[in-house]
């Protein structure tokens, strides 16, 4: 759909719902582009197989995250494999297959006639003839069952699927380097269950969060707000560097919402040294929400508590001066509470 098209239809479109399945709008998506694709399954079930390993295990051990898959993820990962041959347009560049859903980095080398969303409801309908194949009678006539009772079920998939584009220098590294960890990061969240589960209406010194992370880095007796002027010079950023740190070093913990450059650099450096972090951020959590990168793992060490004070939102939205005043406030009755 063009921006055109999708204005003049705003207003007929009743209340806007939260949405990761939500197609860019001014996207070409018969053009030559790189996509991310996730898809998964109806209802979440573990269908693909299963997790197995432990989390620090090293990748050469035999105990290296990874999954095992069942003979429908097997199924399924070749379909998915083939794509290229029926629609030579289209080069799979990484697939990661996970119990409940899957990941996949395509690559759209030339304009097609078709949309990527049609070619992937083509993939999707060879997956369920997969999944009648494959799976017991019983269990494939309770999905078709369950499928055709509501409109917005799918059969083996979800309806929809979640796209992101490639459009920065370093996102393809990044998405590839996340498709591989994304076994580890799943054993992580059972090995440590209370560190990742989004916890709601968290109360302290009388506001409510939602919370990622160790909660009980709120228990510590010294917490230190970082707070820095957008003025500040480079002499006195290094100095509050120090002395922040030196706090954290003997026990502090430190607390902000890393707004402005000298907040950002002073958090940064107290993360990369392993000490603790209190983060105020403006959007909040998914039910499904999980850390990124370095911060799920920050997360498991219990070196990281998450605070978010609002709801969550899929726009990117710049944060607005009273929103970062209202988030520093948070960060310094924290320090006092």
């Amino acid at each position: 759909m063009d921006r055109k098209t999708f204005e003049s239809q705003k207003p007929f479109a009743g209340e806007k719902k939260p949405s990761m399945q939500r197609r860019c709008v001014d996207n070409d998506y018969t053009a030559r582009r790189i996509y991310m694709v996730t898809m998964v399954t109806e209802g979440r079930k573990p269908l693909f197989g299963c997790v197995m390993g432990h989390s620090e295990a090293v990748e050469s051990s035999p105990e290296a995250p990874r999954v095992a898959l069942s003979p429908l993820g097997e199924a399924v990962r070749e379909i998915w494999q083939t794509i290229e041959s029926h629609h030579p347009e289209i080069k799979v560049i990484a697939l990661q297959m996970m119990p409940d859903h899957l990941h996949a980095v395509l690559f759209v080398t030339k304009k097609m006639e078709k949309p990527l969303g049609k070619v992937l409801l083509g993939v999707k309908q060879a997956c369920n003839q997969a999944f009648r194949r494959v799976m017991p009678v019983g269990v494939v006539a309770v999905a078709q069952q369950h499928a055709g009772r509501r409109r917005e079920n799918g059969l083996l998939f979800a309806r929809g699927f979640n796209d992101e584009i490639l459009l920065r220098e370093g996102q393809m590294e990044r998405w590839l380097a996340y498709l591989k960890d994304n076994p580890r990061r799943l054993l992580m969240k059972r090995e440590n269950p209370e560190l990742f589960r989004v916890q709601r209406g968290l109360v302290y010194a009388g506001m409510s969060f939602s919370a990622i992370g160790n909660r009980f880095l709120l228990e510590k007796p010294l917490k230190l707000q970082v707070q820095c002027s957008r003025s500040i010079s480079e002499e006195e950023l290094k100095a509050k560097t120090d002395d922040c740190l030196r706090a954290a070093r003997q026990g502090a913990v430190l607390v902000s919402p890393a707004i402005s450059r000298g907040e950002k650099v002073i958090m940064r450096a107290a993360f990369e040294e392993g000490l603790p972090l209190i983060y105020l951020q403006e959007n909040g959590f998914t039910d499904l929400a999980k850390p990124g990168g370095k911060r799920m793992d920050a997360c498991a060490r219990g070196q990281l508590l998450i605070l978010a004070p609002w709801e969550h939102h899929n726009e990117k939205l710049t944060i607005k001066r009273g929103q970062c005043l209202a988030l520093n406030e948070m960060a310094r009755a924290i320090c006092e509470g």
